[in-house]
């Protein structure tokens, strides 16, 4: 059975990013996480990355009916 809780690196896989750029998702308050252990490694809930990407969609979405350009940020 899987884990409940991804680490930043499988985080940054399963979004095709650098660890670097999950951890300042996290760190925005963009991703939800929870610090544990005395080191306070990063930990984010298999839901709460499934949330995000929900989120993404939504506003990939909405920029698209906006009449957005697919390539800007």
């Amino acid at each position: 059975m899987p884990g409940r809780f991804l680490t930043l690196a499988d985080v940054a896989e399963t979004l095709a990013v650098s660890v670097t750029q999950a951890r300042a998702l996290v760190r925005s308050g963009e991703l939800r996480a929870i610090q544990v252990g005395g080191r306070g490694q990063w930990r984010v809930e298999d839901a709460a990355l499934e949330e995000y990407i929900a989120q993404q969609y939504q506003r990939t979405r909405e920029r698209i009916d906006a009449g957005g350009d697919l390539d800007s940020n």
